[in-house]
């Protein structure tokens, strides 16, 4: 089971120029087994996109399916999201963007609950979630 990240489901989706690339990944993804979004996902996918409720039928009809974030995998998101914090102290830096639980959520969700996450934000997963495996649409 592979989760995917919001920011690609937004691409193919929002239709975005990526989003052949992203439709290719997916396929190829599907082809070896499920696809799934968590709850962060599909918040952050209707905040960006504007989908209500048929954001649940689009994601089916894409071969998507639901997984719900553990307490084991929250647990995770906390834990990796305090140990952001305070290496972000401790080199004294202010990250431009910086992460945020739901950022943490989906790496979380992704390592314990799948076997990997579709992202383009490879090296923000690999750095906070070691072993996760980050299949990166090419192009993205």
């Amino acid at each position: 089971m592979i989760a995917i990240d919001s920011s690609v489901l937004i691409d193919l989706l929002g239709d975005d120029p990526r989003a052949e690339t992203v439709e290719d990944t997916l396929r190829q993804a599907l082809a070896r087994g499920p696809v799934v979004v968590c709850d962060v996902v599909i918040s952050e996918v209707v905040a960006g996109l504007g989908f209500g409720a048929e954001i649940v039928d689009t994601l089916e009809e894409a071969g998507i399916r639901f997984s719900a974030i553990e307490a084991r995998s929250a647990i995770r998101a906390g834990e990796m999201q305090r140990r952001y914090k305070q290496r972000m102290k401790s080199e004294g830096r202010v990250p431009v963007s910086p992460r945020t639980v739901p950022d943490f959520l989906i790496g979380a969700h992704a390592l314990l609950q799948c076997s990997g996450l579709i992202s383009r934000d490879a090296g923000f997963f690999r750095d906070y979630f070691k072993g996760l495996k980050v299949i990166v649409p090419q192009g993205a």
